[in-house]
């Protein structure tokens, strides 16, 4: 999340999630047995409309947005897509004015630093427990709603998996100078940064920023999808990503046409990180209840079978649901054991990466 500033909302999305937009909706409906003709607005008089401040991947939003409509025909949900820094910035600028209901991200840091801005409400004692605590707000401001773990991503024919890093730091070797890919402005990258910093310290981690700037040569991306791709295609040795990214790209174009592979970290290193997405009211809501009532359903048993089962490739963490797709299951994960509340606002991540100039 960068300096708070006034910049006008503007939805993104990039290609390859507006192509997986319909699949995913009709794929989750599929799975609750909801004709795929049913993703209608609200039918009912007057519903109320509460207002979702969205970081979370187009098709997955409107997937979990289409259920909870068809099953609580009074609310209709209206969506706000961005990149989560920026929706915070935006709260943050319109305060006690703010037309957000909920705010849903990718990352826990996105909401700590509403949270520390004083900007959320509790979420009901119900609804946090539909998840594991650990994965929740440690104040009780924000639910855990699903997750990703970060992994390398590789093109057998320019490096063996032998070859690769098996540790975060050894991506600033000078070994691997013109073979490596980040997307350092991804809000998923400051949870590692802030991981790496809570290992090593602030001049270790600035040391490694500078390296891993210098390996990456002309290979700093703005997002990940282009790591991701850039490594199929053979444009890059190697890259460092969240696993959905990998699995999303292999669903969009085919098992064929993947010309590269996911490796891990060794366990417990400090860049095999579990990022956790969630969601939380605004205290400034005028839609507590349908608020509260939106935020419930993202956790319960029908929300994590739409996340479960959807091409968005994410990890269901809650009502004790588990994804059926083909990767690696989420307790056999053997991420470094920080806490969310250690990931804090990323702001030391932010620091850091400004003064390495990667933002």
């Amino acid at each position: 999340m960068q300096a708070v500033r006034n910049a006008p909302w503007r939805p993104t999305a990039s290609t390859a999630r507006a192509q997986l937009r319909v699949a995913v909706l009709i794929a989750a409906m599929a799975v609750l047995g909801t004709p795929a003709m049913a993703v209608a607005k609200s039918s009912a008089p007057n519903p109320v409309t509460i207002t979702l401040y969205s970081g979370q991947h187009v098709q997955t939003t409107d997937a979990l947005v289409a259920h909870f409509e068809k099953a609580n025909p009074s609310i209709h949900v209206a969506v706000r897509s961005d990149d989560e820094a920026l929706l915070d910035n935006q709260i943050v600028v319109e305060g006690s004015r703010s037309p957000a209901d909920v705010i849903f991200t990718e990352n826990s840091p996105a909401l700590e630093f509403l949270q520390q801005h004083k900007l959320l409400t509790t979420v009901s004692t119900s609804t946090l427990a539909d998840t594991p605590s650990k994965f929740n707000s440690p104040q009780g401001d924000w639910v855990g709603v699903s997750a990703r773990v970060s992994v390398l991503v590789y093109n057998p024919r320019l490096i063996s998996k032998a070859k690769l890093p098996t540790a975060i730091l050894q991506l600033a070797n000078p070994r691997y100078n013109g073979k490596l890919a980040f997307a350092p402005s991804e809000t998923d990258f400051q949870p590692i940064v802030t991981s790496v910093l809570s290992a090593y310290g602030k001049s270790a981690t600035l040391s490694w920023l500078n390296g891993v700037k210098a390996n990456s040569g002309g290979h700093s991306y703005a997002n990940s999808e282009t790591v991701v791709n850039d490594v199929n295609r053979g444009m890059v040795a190697f890259g460092l990503i969240n696993q959905y990214y990998w699995y999303r790209l292999r669903a969009e174009i085919g098992a064929s046409n993947m010309h590269s592979a996911i490796a891990y970290l060794a366990p417990r290193d400090p860049g095999y990180i579990i990022d956790v997405s969630g969601a939380a009211v605004l205290a400034s809501s005028k839609h507590q209840v349908a608020a509260q009532k939106f935020v419930a359903f993202l956790v319960s048993k029908s929300g994590q079978e739409i996340i479960a089962h959807s091409i968005s490739f994410e990890y269901p963490i809650a009502s004790g649901v588990v994804t059926p797709q083909p990767e690696t299951p989420f307790h056999n994960l053997k991420p470094y054991p920080i806490d969310l509340s250690q990931l804090g606002t990323g702001a030391s991540a932010i620091a850091l990466l400004q003064q390495a100039q990667l933002l």
